[in-house]
C-alpha cells in the first residue's frame, strides 16, 4: 500500500506566497512522476506541474513564472512553491504519483487527499 500526504494548503491575500509539500510512504520501489492536480469548483482537475524522475518538469500555461515544482527523490517528496498567487489559483491541490511498487509491477498511480488553497483577500 502507498500513501500520499500533503500539507500547506491555506487562506493567502492574491500576490501572496505558499508551499504545498508531499511526502509518499509505503511499498515504493521506484517513482516515475510526481506532481500536484487542483480542480477548482464545478471544473475539471487538471495537472498544475509534474516533475519525472530524471529531472524533467511541466507546468500548466497559467502558472509558469510563478509555480516551481522540486523533488527530493531520495525521500520520496515533493513540493510546490506558489507565488503571486492569483483568485484563480483557488482550488483543492492534490499531490499525484505514478510509481512501481516492485522491480516487476506495472506503473501504478496513486492520489493525495487533497489540500485547499484560497486566494482571496
Amino acid at each position: 500500500q502507498v500513501r500520499l500526504v500533503e500539507s500547506g494548503g491555506a487562506l493567502v491575500q492574491p500576490g501572496g506566497s505558499l508551499r504545498l509539500s508531499c511526502a509518499a510512504s509505503g511499498s515504493i520501489f521506484s517513482i516515475n512522476t510526481m506532481g500536484w492536480y487542483r480542480q477548482a469548483p464545478g471544473k475539471q482537475r487538471e495537472l498544475v506541474a509534474a516533475s519525472t524522475s530524471g529531472g524533467r518538469t511541466n507546468y500548466v500555461d497559467s502558472v509558469r513564472g510563478r509555480f516551481t515544482i522540486s523533488r527530493d527523490n531520495a525521500k520520496n517528496t515533493v513540493s510546490l512553491q506558489m507565488n503571486s498567487l492569483e483568485p484563480d489559483d483557488t482550488a483543492v491541490y492534490y499531490c499525484n504519483a505514478k510509481l512501481y511498487t516492485s522491480y516487476t509491477s506495472r506503473l501504478y498511480e496513486y492520489w493525495g487527499q487533497g489540500t485547499q488553497v484560497t486566494v482571496s483577500s
